[in-house]
């Protein structure tokens, strides 16, 4: 039987290929229209009643998980590299064109923040930190919580994910309703986010050392305990510097500046999408090395048995 670790590689390998199911069958689809019913029967603005439905929207991901049974049919399900890079790059081609209504009308798709003003250097920014903070959120949280706990792990930590996207603002109406969420989300992707700093360093070796420092010197100062680690680590990857004004609604945030290189142009996205593919491969070879190790151990020490 295959080890977890194993299965969890060929779901990402399934989704490069395959892309997410589709919307009518998805099961993230289905999950946030019950969570709005959740919420609409729970609803009062305290903790307590946020803590509820955190811990609802958890259980119903891993119960989830354990009903598809299979763990790399689970993280197929829970990861979203592919469709990441595709929105990621429509965005880029829009800027290519010189259509910035169109690349400021496609952004929603990425990043919460208001894209109304925002010209194509800022845009963007805005889709190479969202590249860098889904690589964790979208395939590296998924796939290794599924290599630990197998189709309860990876659908759990979709779940969990998703209710911070849902509730887990600074607005009126969810700073404490959705304090539950956001705290549970930190949780679930902190060691995710290391992980995937670590593997920016391997698969941008010559970077490594630029990355290790703007994740220990920079990342802290981001209000996200996790983002800020995954962007610093493209930032100095990529040679760029992150970070600056974001405007979510009527709410302005001034972001730490993360690496010491170039601001982000419209050709960095593309970088950043393949920086984020390279991640997904690594992450994926690691089982399969590990495996082929242990295998060839185990079939050298039959061979001197025999002897």
């Amino acid at each position: 039987m295959a080890s977890r670790p194993l299965l969890s590689s060929a779901g990402i390998v399934a989704d490069r290929l395959l892309g997410e199911p589709p919307s009518p069958v998805h099961p993230v689809v289905a999950f946030g229209r019950v969570m709005r019913a959740v919420e609409r029967g729970m609803y009062r603005d305290s903790r307590m009643a946020g803590v509820g439905h955190a811990a609802v929207g958890t259980a119903l991901g891993v119960f989830a998980g354990g009903v598809v049974g299979s763990t790399s049919v689970a993280t197929w399900m829970a990861v979203a590299g592919r469709g990441l890079a595709t929105a990621a790059l429509d965005v880029a081609s829009a800027l290519d064109a010189d259509d910035l209504p169109c690349a400021r009308a496609l952004l929603p798709t990425l990043v919460g923040r208001d894209p109304s003003e925002l010209d194509e250097k800022a845009i963007a920014r805005a889709v190479v930190e969202s590249v860098a903070e889904n690589t964790v959120d979208a395939v590296v949280a998924p796939a290794l919580w599924a290599a630990i706990l197998g189709g309860p792990g990876a659908l759990g930590y979709r779940a969990v994910n998703t209710l911070d996207a849902m509730v887990g603002h600074r607005s009126p109406r969810y700073r404490r309703y959705g304090w539950a969420s956001a705290r549970l989300d930190d949780l679930a992707g902190w060691a995710p986010a290391r992980a995937t700093a670590a593997l920016v360093a391997v698969v941008r070796p010559r970077a490594a050392a630029a990355v290790f420092t703007a994740v220990r010197t920079q990342a802290p100062a981001h209000p996200s305990p996790n983002a800020g680690v995954a962007e610093a680590a493209f930032a100095a990857a990529l040679g760029l510097c992150l970070g600056g004004e974001s405007r979510y609604g009527d709410r302005v945030e001034l972001r730490p500046p993360l690496g010491t290189g170039r601001p982000a142009e419209p050709a960095d996205i593309a970088r950043a999408v393949a920086l984020s593919r390279d991640v997904s491969l690594a992450l994926c070879a690691l089982p399969v090395v590990k495996w082929a190790v242990s295998a060839g151990i185990t079939t050298r020490s039959a061979h001197r048995g025999q002897r």
